[in-house]
């Protein structure tokens, strides 16, 4: 067995591009005239691309492109390409108007491999960190069939509401890390220059100081005493941190803690809804069969539980099980009106649009919730500044009161 990319026309004229799984040549056009539709054109592809799959490196995975570069190359390809340009020539012009050093590096690549006679979207799947699976897969239907331009244009859109749907998670994100890090940066300043002179008074009344003082003056002597070391151990600890979460057990670990923390949990339901949905109504629009489309947003989505959940959805279409009834199965992970609507699309044969329409509701969903976000967060970080004052103010003045009590 062995898939094939092609595009057909039906004989009432209707286009159609997409994959399929077949013997033979002579079998698949067999197949595919009993469904009513000729056969243009025709290419044998392995299940990755007949390219030997390349997997990103730590150090790129590390460094990932900016999605605003990617959405200004895709969109200005787009755009050339229209306009007549080959796509040698548009990925000359495209290299040298990128700022970002990296990916300017690639596109030069990819020009070179073009110009040598490799296929555009072969090119493109040597950078993995550049041009996922998606993208690379939606470049791929579009040069079989000849869309490449209506390609380009719905890969464009999918860009654009990625970072339109970052861009709102990370802003409504600031607002509490600006106060974390200046609540961090007032306590060490605290602790290493105003409780030392607080500590000598401590000393000069001669009393049993109680176990919060005690706390305190101990993190105040550390920070003082050995501020180097834990500045590198802080340094490190973070660089250590991020490798670690690009690992399997760390990615496990952080999609765990995503789906289980309170405030974060309903922002990341709705945010893989809405990539889920858009994923697959634009790879479904672009002729990419079903299979191979569950197969490329599962390696899109970031969540390894959504990763699990989808391939096994594979497993279970591929058994004649409907989407709906398998989607259904996650309620922890899709909420149910995603099913319930999926379900319609399959009832009516508007599937696509029905994903479509879900993915608009959920974005929408997000946008509100992250606007709302900051009224929410406010009294919590209130409440948590005025503790850790709290707690200061206390550990410092129970010794005086001590000693006030002596003196009565």
């Amino acid at each position: 067995m062995a898939k094939y990319l092609f595009t057909a026309k039906g004989f009432d004229g209707t286009p159609r591009t997409g994959e399929a799984i077949a013997n033979s040549e002579k079998e698949l056009a067999l197949q595919l005239r009993a469904e009513g539709f000729l056969i243009t054109s025709m290419r044998k592809v392995d299940d990755d691309g007949g390219k030997k799959k390349v997997t990103a490196g730590l150090m790129d995975r590390l460094s990932k492109i900016p999605l605003k570069e990617k959405l200004f190359f895709t969109r200005n390809l787009g755009v050339m390409i229209s306009s007549g340009l080959s796509i040698g020539k548009s990925l000359s012009n495209l290299a040298l108007q990128t700022e970002n050093k990296k990916f300017r590096k690639i596109l030069q690549t990819a020009y070179v491999d073009v110009q040598k006679g490799l296929s555009f979207s072969d090119s493109l799947a040597k950078h993995p960190v550049a041009f996922d699976d998606l993208f690379v897969n939606m470049i791929r239907v579009g040069e079989v069939g000849g869309s490449l331009e209506e390609s380009l244009r719905i890969l464009t859109v999918q860009i654009e509401k990625e970072s339109d749907l970052r861009s709102k998670v990370r802003g409504a994100m600031i607002y509490p890390a600006v106060i974390l890090f200046a609540m961090t940066v007032v306590g060490i300043l605290m602790l290493t220059y105003i409780l030392p002179q607080l500590t000598g008074v401590f000393e000069d009344m001669d009393v049993t100081l109680p176990p919060m003082t005690l706390f305190i003056i101990g993190i105040s002597d550390a920070l003082k005493n050995h501020s180097i070391l834990i500045a590198v151990l802080v340094i490190f600890g973070g660089f250590g941190g991020k490798i670690f979460l690009t690992t399997k057990v760390g990615k496990r670990a952080l999609s765990w803690l995503v789906l289980h923390l309170p405030a974060v949990k309903n922002i990341a339901i709705k945010v893989n809804a809405a990539r889920f949905s858009r994923i697959y109504s634009s790879l479904l629009r672009s002729g990419v069969s079903v299979v191979s489309a569950l197969d490329i947003v599962a390696d899109t989505l970031s969540n390894d539980y959504y990763k699990d959940a989808i391939h096994g959805t594979v497993e279970k279409i591929q058994k004649g099980v409907e989407m709906s009834t398998v989607i259904a199965e996650y309620p922890k992970l899709f909420p149910v009106i995603l099913a319930q609507m999926i379900k319609v699309g399959e009832e009516t044969g508007e599937t696509e649009q029905m994903l479509m329409k879900i993915a608009e509701f959920y974005e929408a969903e997000v946008s509100q919730i992250t606007k709302n976000m900051s009224s929410i967060i406010e009294p919590i970080l209130m409440m948590v500044i005025g503790g850790a004052v709290g707690f200061f103010a206390i550990a410092m003045l129970q010794p005086m009161y001590s000693v006030l009590e002596n003196i009565q």
